[in-house]
């Protein structure tokens, strides 16, 4: 076994994953899990530092959490309000308040930290309010 030393290049990064492979059914307890403990942490702090993996969308993350849960659209009234304030939500008309992210992280463990970060909106077509655009848009 080589001496353990920092992760510095790409060719490093895969021997260190080598190693872990052939160290991962090692019996806890051994110097061999010791290494393959200490390892896997330089391979974590080499990936976050070179392959950062970036915070999904928040609308993205409640979307493929109602997925992977079988969650309808009606379950989420309780954290998000009524069926038209939850389609505004989803469809990202309308930005998650505060209490909303609240409501979410309590109510189906949702990261804050996701759920809070901005995003732009969808833009809301407008509305023919006179007889004379609602003609128009007929045409």
């Amino acid at each position: 076994m080589n001496k353990l030393r920092p992760i510095r290049n790409d060719e490093d990064y895969e021997t260190a994953l080598e190693e872990i492979e052939a160290l991962w059914d090692a019996e806890e307890g051994t110097p061999e899990a010791d290494r393959l403990d200490i390892l896997v942490l330089l391979v974590e702090a080499y990936e976050a530092e070179h392959y950062p993996i970036p915070d999904p969308h928040p609308i993205e993350l409640i979307l493929h959490v109602m997925d992977a849960r079988g969650l309808t659209r009606r379950d989420l009234e309780p954290y998000l309000g009524s069926r038209a304030r939850v389609s505004e939500i989803l469809n990202r008309r309308r930005p998650l308040s505060l209490e909303m992210i609240r409501k979410l992280q309590m109510g189906l463990g949702l990261p804050a930290d996701v759920l809070v970060q901005s995003y732009e909106l969808e833009d809301i077509p407008k509305r023919a309010t006179t007889m004379a655009e609602i003609g128009a848009n007929k045409e």
